[in-house]
């Protein structure tokens, strides 16, 4: 849905403008243009936060996933070589389950294959698994999404299109591939047929709500054939949501690490972050995120109307890093307070109005202020022209107070609103306070002046 927001210059209002979504099309028919089915999405787009879990043989000896083969600081050789240590000893689904939901989060993506070619379910394809090639000699995936099931979380699924053990895949190192398209389209038909096959067992056997693919830059949409693989996956599950990773035929962005300055363009986007420095779990990495970290980084990306799918990486027999499993509990723990702030809302005020983060509510009649810094004295917003009803804080009730500074009794444009802190306001993270507004939310962005 667009808001509208009146922009007020000298006194008379001269013009409406737009702050929401745009359209990501590729496809003509709606059901198969990226981006382009509002309905679908929507659960995504109230869900706000995710877990990713990147599960896989790196973990045995705690080396970057895939990469450390690809840019050859170690031999590809003894990169697969973990695969005899990948045990899943502990793994225990439903105690992961249960701390996702823990978080607050409402999906959980997980890799069920990577860069290096071990499928973690029992694929048909002659082709690595952890039910033939690891000590695990169990599919991973089924109990995981069945855990998810129970506990109401949404199901999401890694897929890398890229294949670097495979035989009839170009790519390898850094530096050699085994050959070029042009030279050998056979040997590319073999690679994409088996890459297909995989696609389709994993959209048969899990029906997953959300594909989150990866590695789609070492190809052209047109080679891997990307309008094919969205037909197939909708086929299956028409509401299917896909990530932006499938060269161009995907319903959302997925900027990662960095938070964006600016909201990315389209409908609906996610972060996906580390809560250390790496993907997958490597022991010398010690690099922790906080929780007030985290939940600044949260606050900032749902502020812009985004979502956050914050990654954890488990050791190899399954067990969640201790760091990693109080970062998630401190999150829900601020979720659960500031829920209303949080899920079901939408975006808040574009930058400038206020120094922060903020949400709306659905029908735009209250906005949530995020106080970052733990402050206490005054908050203020510029260009707020409705009317104040009430302010409180979430979480507890507590009233607030404000004033208006700078209005001139006969121009229509607003003052400046001072929100009184005090010392009492102090979650142990990040406060948020609500604005009852006197109707959906309107914003002067003129000049200044008259």
């Amino acid at each position: 849905m667009v808001e509208k927001f009146c922009l007020l210059v000298t006194g008379f209002c001269c013009a409406l403008f737009s702050y929401g979504q745009t359209g990501i099309t590729n496809l003509s028919n709606s059901q198969l243009k990226p981006g382009g089915d509002t309905a679908k999405m929507e659960w995504f787009g109230n869900a706000k936060l995710g877990i990713f879990i990147h599960y896989g043989m790196y973990a045995v000896n705690g080396v970057d996933e895939s990469w450390s083969f690809h840019n050859k600081k170690i031999s590809h050789a003894d990169y697969m070589k973990q695969m005899k240590g990948f045990t899943a000893s502990k793994y225990d689904p439903e105690q992961w389950a249960a701390l996702i939901k823990e978080s607050g989060a409402r999906y959980a993506v997980i890799t069920t294959k990577h860069h290096d070619g071990l499928a973690l379910w029992n694929t048909k394809e002659k082709h690595y698994s952890t039910v033939k090639n690891t000590p695990a000699k169990r599919d991973l995936i089924t109990p995981f999404f069945k855990a998810l099931d129970q506990f109401g979380i949404k199901r999401g699924a890694y897929f890398s299109l890229i294949d670097w053990s495979y035989p009839d895949y170009p790519g390898f190192l850094k530096d050699s591939s085994r050959y070029k398209i042009a030279n050998d389209t056979a040997r590319w038909a073999r690679f994409s047929r088996f890459n297909k096959a995989q696609i389709r067992e994993i959209s048969q056997q899990f029906r997953p709500d959300l594909w989150w693919f990866d590695g789609d830059w070492e190809h052209s949409a047109e080679e891997w054939d990307a309008a094919g693989i969205r037909r197939m996956i909708l086929e299956d599950k028409p509401t299917a949501i896909i990530n932006s990773r499938l060269q161009g035929y995907g319903d959302y962005a997925t900027p990662e690490q960095n938070t964006p300055i600016h909201r990315p363009k389209g409908n609906w986007w996610e972060l996906c972050m580390t809560i250390n420095n790496n993907w997958g779990y490597q022991h010398s990495d010690t690099n922790w995120k906080t929780p007030t970290e985290i939940i600044s980084i949260f606050a900032d990306a749902i502020g812009s109307g985004g979502n956050l799918l914050l990654d954890i990486g488990p050791k190899e027999d399954g067990t969640i890093p201790p760091e990693q499993v109080t970062v998630l509990r401190e999150l829900g723990k601020w979720n659960r307070k500031h829920s209303e702030a949080i899920f079901d809302s939408k975006g808040g005020m574009p930058h400038g109005h206020f120094y922060g983060p903020s949400t709306l509510s659905k029908d735009s009649a209250t906005l949530y202020l995020f106080l970052a810094g733990k402050p206490s004295g005054t908050v203020w917003i510029k260009g707020l022209v409705n009317r104040i009803k009430s302010i409180r804080v979430v979480g507890t009730g507590q009233p607030l107070t404000h004033k208006i500074v700078g209005k001139i009794s006969w121009s229509q444009v607003p003052g400046l609103v001072y929100i009184d802190i005090p010392p009492t306001v102090k979650d142990d993270y990040m406060s948020v306070v609500a604005l009852e507004l006197d109707g959906p939310l309107r914003l002067y962005a003129g000049h200044g002046g008259l």
